[in-house]
């Protein structure tokens, strides 16, 4: 069996501009490239599922020509999953639109300002380890903007010294306070 070229092509081009399209700013047209990608992965399922046949009910038609049922199952599933898609964008362009009188979306603050450290190679506030870094060594300052001690002590000791005397408090009740 070869797949028809024609539907082929629609596939492809259904596809490009589909991404295309959902690359865009515009929530209208990002809506626009969902709907084209949906429908190329329809005529894709068909396409694969081969040539038409007869109705999949056993016992009535001949085993050889009647059509995958699975096919189609699938092509009905993706056309409810679009249609859910579609009703959940329009809220959104909706929604943007009712608070920008607008459709395009506007540049994150904390998309620019992550890219702009990103740039800078700016990396204080990060959970990198730097492998040539001493133990000892603070990575980032503290919290509360308290000096960070030096040596191996951390400005979070005293938050394990608090656990530690509640251990041994829960151990004086347990036991009635007698160690042995």
């Amino acid at each position: 069996m070869t797949p028809n070229i024609t539907l082929v092509l629609v596939v492809g081009v259904l596809f490009s501009t589909g991404v295309y399209l959902l690359l865009a700013r515009s929530v209208v047209r990002a809506l626009i490239g969902f709907l084209l990608l949906s429908n190329g992965a329809n005529i894709l399922f068909l396409i694969a599922s081969g040539r038409a046949g007869r109705a999949p009910i056993v016992g009535r038609n001949d085993g050889a020509r009647m059509s995958d049922p699975l096919p189609q199952a699938l092509v009905l599933t993706a056309i409810v999953i679009g249609l859910c898609m579609t009703a959940f964008m329009l809220a959104l362009a909706h929604r943007s639109w009712q608070l920008s009188e607008t459709d395009v979306l506007a540049d994150d603050v904390e998309d620019t300002r992550i890219h702009r450290r990103a740039t800078d190679n700016d990396m204080s506030e990060s959970d990198y380890q730097d492998r040539d870094r001493p133990e000892d060594e603070p990575v980032a300052p503290h919290p509360a903007g308290l000096p960070v001690p030096d040596g191996p002590t951390t400005y979070d000791d005293h938050l394990d010294e608090n656990d530690d005397a509640h251990d041994d408090q829960k151990t004086q009740t347990v036991t009635g306070g007698k160690e042995g």
